[in-house]
This record gives structure tokens, C-alpha cells and sequence, in this order.
């Protein structure tokens, strides 16, 4: 959750330490960058945001990006997927954000580079970046907190699951957050602006952020600002995903007990449950800094700047990291990521199909169940086909006594139909079918070639 609400404060350096334009007994000395010292935190700065933010951030819109084309795949289709997509565009909308409101404006303090963009650019995006960033802000905690509650049904209560966790109700729990969210955030629109002043240095225009009259306004700082934004961006949402968290927990410690009792699907949804209370943790852990953030702001006139900066690092790490947390405990997501990003030869020939919740996998081989009978059925069809024609030719031949062609028959026939699961990789069917033909000293030549001599 990037720390965007709390920027804006009058004390913030992200305003540039607007602190001067509010209390105009703050005697000024020296030069002066749009009320702030020039230089001052500069190399912390450039540290947390123009360097390391901007280099998670980076590897984030990678992460992001490749996320969305694996859970957008056909075999990938469900209701938690489609709210992990949204989740994953979300974090990427914030990390682009994160670039322009911290990440390329950090740059400038200590190396002097990029002065167009800070003091020119970003004074005119930062009013329309703000209430953006708000809102996504709002519906990343959302969306999180809904992806734990679609986990809470489906381990605890398995048996609601499938009228409750649809894909409807996920697309429609996407449209309510993000409109809940806008109509929320409104208000930000009006709280900055830009003004102009003469920088000392180079004795030329320069744009810089402001806070309007209305986001002065004491009241509407102690409401909106601070309490409803607690209320709202933390108490609620923290509160919710810790209550259900525990109880998911709970379930998952329960059911690796009996982890030899339970079906394949069984244990789908509680390794599936296991890396949603990962992203879990790790979003609240990287949350921690921007609600020390806005608890100091209550009791204190001044924020440290070093606070809100490692805030604004650990919120865009939050939003960077969820594609190493599907890598590390998806299994079906490595699998389709190595097939599409890493070299094929690695896992043989065929194409993964659609993973319903009535197939169970094999854990050995990969290969479902159903697919497991299909090809055991197919085998056992062909062996009848085999014969039928190995009759039908015997019949036709009257050159020998009926004893002797009985004899033929029985040597002729290529056996049971035996799968084979450690020499060959994931393979279709027909493949499977085709494969135990030969195995057996059978192919379609040998089919048409017998006849008795």
C-alpha cells in the first residue's frame, strides 16, 4: 500500500517541507528550493527512491507483466486467478506511480540531474498522479482483502465454495472496489496545486507543489485526512485479514495432519491457501512503516523524512514481489512460466490442458487421472480392434486346420495394455495409446501386414 495519503501532509518532504508555508514564523536562511533547503536528506533520498525504488520498481513491472499473461491463460481460469490479474494490474499502475511521485523526482536532490522533470513536469502530473495513486492505493488493500476472504470459503467452508467463489462474483467484487474507491478519493483532486517561484540557482521558472486552502482546512485534515484514512486504509482492512488469516491458517495446519487423507484438489486448495497467506505477510509486514507514518503524523507536527521515504521502498517492494511468491509456492504457475519463458526441452512435448477442479493430478507423473483411464480405455480399444482383425483374417484363410490358427492368434497378441509413467513425460492420450502400441511390438504397419501365411 503506497504511502500516498501521507506525502501530502503539511509536514511532509514530499511537499517539499511545506511546513515554512504554513508557519510563517519559520525564519528562512540561505537558499531555498520550492521552501525547502537545498541538498537536505539528499543522498538518503537518492538512495531509497532515486536507486533502489526505482530498481524494485523496475523488476516489479516485469514480474506484474509476465503474472498477468500467465493467470490470463485458458488452464488458468477461476474466480481467485481473475482477482489475482486485477491485483497484479493494480500493483503495476502503483509502481508506474511510485516512478513518477518518488522514484525519478528523488534523482535530482543529489545529482542535479533531471531538473526540467522536478521542477517543471512533475509540479503539473503531481495533481493528477495524487488522487490516482489514492485510488489505487485503496483498491490494492481491497482486492487483497478479498482474495483472503475467497480463501477463508473455499478451505473453511469447501462445501459454499462453489456457488459462492464464481467468477461473476469475482468481476463484480473487481467493479464495486474500484468505484467504491473513486468516489472515495474525489476529494483528492482538490488538495494540491502548483506555484511558482524563481529558483536561486539558476535564476529561472520553477513549478513547485503546494498544498491548496481546501486541504488546509483543520477539519477536513483531522477527518479526512486522518482519521477516515486510518479507518478506511488500515483498522478495517488490517483487522479483516488477520481474523481470516488465522482461521485459514488454522485449516491449513489442520489439514497437513491429515494431509494423507485428502484428495489431490484437497490439497490444491490448501497449497493454494498456504501462497495467498504468504502474499498476506508480506503485505502487511511491508505496510508497517506507512502506519507509523500516519500514527506519527497525529501526535507530531513534523514527520521524520527518512520515515515517509523507507515507507514509500517498502510499499513498492510490496507491490514488486507477489510474482516471486506464485514462482516459489505455485506449482502450476512455475510450470506454465518455464514453459513459456524457459527453454521447452526441458519438459518434453504436449501442451498442459485445462486444470478442472474434478481432475486429480498425478504427483509423480503430472498426468490427470482422467487422462490415466482415457488412455488405459484407448489401449484396451485398440487391443479389441487388433484382434477382431487378426479373426477376420483367419477366417478368410482355409490353408491350415482351425488348431493351428488358434495357436497363431494367442502368439500374435500384443498383451495387456501396461502404462509406463517413469520413461516418458506428460503426453496426450493418443500419444500414451500410440506409445504402448509399439512398446508391445505393435504399429499400424504390423496391423495391416497381418495375415496368416
Amino acid at each position: 500500500m503506497l504511502d500516498i495519503g501521507t506525502p501530502f501532509n503539511v509536514t511532509s518532504n514530499f511537499t517539499s517541507n511545506l511546513t515554512e508555508i504554513i508557519n510563517p514564523n519559520v525564519t528562512i536562511r540561505g537558499p531555498k528550493e520550492c521552501n525547502g533547503t537545498p541538498g537536505e536528506g539528499a543522498l538518503f533520498e537518492f538512495i531509497t527512491n532515486g536507486v533502489l525504488l526505482n530498481l524494485v520498481g523496475l523488476f516489479g513491472l516485469f514480474g506484474n507483466i509476465i503474472s498477468m499473461i500467465i493467470l490470463s491463460r485458458p488452464q488458468m481460469k477461476s474466480s481467485i486467478n481473475y482477482l489475482l490479474i486485477g491485483l497484479a494490474r493494480c500493483d503495476t499502475v502503483l509502481i508506474i506511480t511510485s516512478f513518477l511521485v518518488f522514484g525519478l523526482p528523488g534523482i535530482y536532490p543529489y545529482t542535479g540531474l533531471l531538473f526540467n522533470y522536478k521542477f517543471i513536469v512533475y509540479p503539473k502530473l503531481v495533481k493528477f498522479l495524487y488522487p490516482l495513486a489514492n485510488i489505487t492505493q485503496m483498491v490494492t488493500v481491497y482486492l487483497t482483502l478479498t482474495v483472503t476472504m475467497e480463501r477463508y470459503v473455499a478451505v473453511c467452508h469447501p462445501l459454499r465454495a462453489r456457488s459462492m467463489c464464481t467468477y461473476g462474483r469475482a468481476r463484480l467484487a473487481v467493479l464495486v472496489i474500484i468505484i467504491f474507491s473513486t468516489v472515495y478519493n474525489l476529494p483528492k483532486y482538490w488538495e494540491v496545486t502548483s506555484v511558482k517561484e524563481r529558483h536561486w540557482k539558476y535564476n529561472v521558472t520553477a513549478y513547485c507543489v503546494s498544498p491548496t486552502d481546501f486541504r488546509l482546512n483543520p477539519l477536513y485534515v483531522t477527518i479526512y485526512i486522518h482519521w477516515m484514512y486510518f479507518v478506511f486504509y488500515y483498522a478495517i482492512p488490517f483487522t479483516a485479514l488477520v481474523i481470516f488469516n488465522l482461521a485459514i491458517y488454522r485449516q491449513v495446519r489442520k489439514a497437513n495432519r491429515d494431509l494423507q487423507h485428502l484428495s489431490h484438489h484437497q490439497r490444491r486448495e490448501i497449497g493454494l491457501a498456504t501462497m495467498l497467506l504468504c502474499v498476506v505477510i508480506v503485505f502487511l509486514i511491508c505496510n508497517v512503516l506507512p502506519l507509523v507514518t500516519n500514527i506519527f503524523e497525529k501526535f507530531y507536527d513534523e514527520i521524520p523524512s527518512w520515515l515517509v521515504q523507507s515507507g514509500n521502498l517498502t510499499v513498492t517492494i510490496n507491490s514488486s514481489v507477489n510474482f516471486i511468491i506464485y514462482v516459489i509456492f505455485g506449482r502450476k504457475f512455475k510450470r506454465i512460466f518455464l514453459r513459456l519463458f524457459c527453454s521447452s526441452h526441458l519438459f518434453g512435448p504436449g501442451r498442459d490442458s485445462p486444470e478442472f477442479q474434478t481432475n486429480d493430478e498425478s504427483l509423480v507423473t503430472g498426468v490427470t487421472n482422467i487422462e490415466l483411464r482415457n488412455s488405459i480405455r484407448r489401449c484396451h480399444r485398440s487391443n479389441t480392434t487388433i484382434s477382431r482383425n487378426n479373426n477376420v483374417h483367419l477366417n478368410n484363410g482355409n490353408s491350415l486346420p482351425r488348431q493351428s490358427t488358434k495357436t497363431k492368434v494367442r502368439s500374435a497378441s500384443p498383451g495387456p495394455c501396461v502404462y509406463y509413467p517413469a520413461r516418458s513425460p506428460v503426453r496426450s492420450p493418443s500419444q500414451m495409446s500410440r506409445t504402448s502400441s509399439v512398446q508391445n511390438g505393435w504399429d499400424k504397419n504390423n496391423i495391416a501386414d497381418t495375415k496368416l501365411q
